[in-house]
């Protein structure tokens, strides 16, 4: 099922994307409706990528201490 933007012609896999679209280029067109939906997967976004970077850094973090560690044992 696609979900399509009541302002233009894109169409969305999913309802979210849709929301973020309709947040960041019909701004000012949006409906009450339309702008908490937007809100709460602006949100849901900001969850995810701040989860996205903690595990980033983690995987840096290892990485790091992989190659030190590499280091020490080849001296």
């Amino acid at each position: 099922m696609t979900h399509d933007c009541p302002y233009c012609d894109r169409t969305f896999v999913q309802e979210s994307y849709r929301d973020l679209h309709l947040g960041h280029r019909h701004e000012g067109r949006l409906t009450t409706r339309e702008r908490a939906a937007f809100e709460r997967a602006y949100e849901r976004e900001e969850d995810d990528l701040t989860l996205f970077r903690y595990k980033a850094l983690g995987l840096l973090v290892l990485v790091y201490f992989g190659f030190l560690l590499a280091y020490a044992v080849s001296l």
